[in-house]
């Protein structure tokens, strides 16, 4: 459900394949709208999960042993600039700095992936579009993304969404009664003011369903909270307790 025109900015962004950066809290919906919009525009959609142990050769490709003895693998970022899909890379401030250099000639007027160990290189597709995404609410200084690479994007900015809509969003994916699901996403605002007070994050809109899915099976509200959003959330004992508090608040 659009929160805004960010459906109709990206189609811009897309028609000029310009490389876009998405950034919101943790789920507020990036991977979601980017399955969407790949979707929409019926493109093919690879999506990789960035993580401290990712290399370059993760990304681009590596040569294997296979039965015909060692033969060149594309990565899947090679894939997609090869053929033309979206390439979506998840929390790229978790891959070393290091790695994240190789998109660089992908997102300026050169469009080209080195292959420096089979010594080719690969011009993007025409329809090949990168994207990443991160959340700069938790990230530290040493992981932020450096500005030669930031400079590279256009971006759009995303948060949960209003209240009405978000529940809205809960009670269709968690199938349970809009009224339940609007005092679900009360408990998360009361969470969200919280940020930098106690918590890095508020309750998310992927744990409101979570819970709503639990309840919608027959655990009761209190246990499903606690479940998916106090424990989950934090280990510090009195900020558990807070958030249990909102909780019994609104499901007494």
């Amino acid at each position: 459900m659009p929160a805004g025109d960010e459906v109709a900015l990206y189609e811009h962004a897309y028609t000029h394949r310009m490389p876009m950066l998405l950034k919101g809290p943790t789920g507020c919906g990036k991977t979601r709208f980017i399955e969407y919009m790949a979707w929409k525009l019926d493109r093919p959609l690879v999506t990789l999960a960035c993580n401290e142990d990712m290399t370059a050769s993760d990304l681009v490709g590596r040569y294997l042993l296979d039965a015909d003895g060692t033969a060149w693998h594309d990565g899947p970022l090679t894939m997609a600039v090869r053929h033309g899909g979206i390439c979506y890379l998840d929390e790229v401030v978790e891959a070393r700095q290091d790695t994240t250099v190789v998109i660089h000639p992908l997102t300026d007027a050169r469009r080209m992936l080195a292959l420096d160990k089979k010594g080719e290189v690969v011009h993007a597709h025409p329809d090949f579009q990168l994207v990443v995404s991160y959340n700069p609410g938790y990230q530290s200084r040493s992981k932020d993304m450096k500005h030669s690479t930031r400079q590279r994007f256009a971006a759009l900015e995303f948060d949960y969404p209003a209240a009405e809509i978000e529940s809205a969003i809960v009670a269709q994916e968690a199938a349970v009664p809009l009224e339940t699901a609007r005092l679900l996403v009360s408990i998360a605002h009361r969470s969200r003011a919280l940020k930098h007070r106690g918590l890095d994050e508020g309750i998310s809109t992927r744990m409101l369903i979570y819970a709503g899915r639990l309840i919608g099976s027959g655990v009761s509200p209190r246990q499903s909270c606690e479940m998916t959003m106090t424990r989950a959330l934090t280990d510090d004992p009195d900020m558990a307790k807070a958030l249990q508090g909102f909780v019994e608040a609104h499901f007494d």
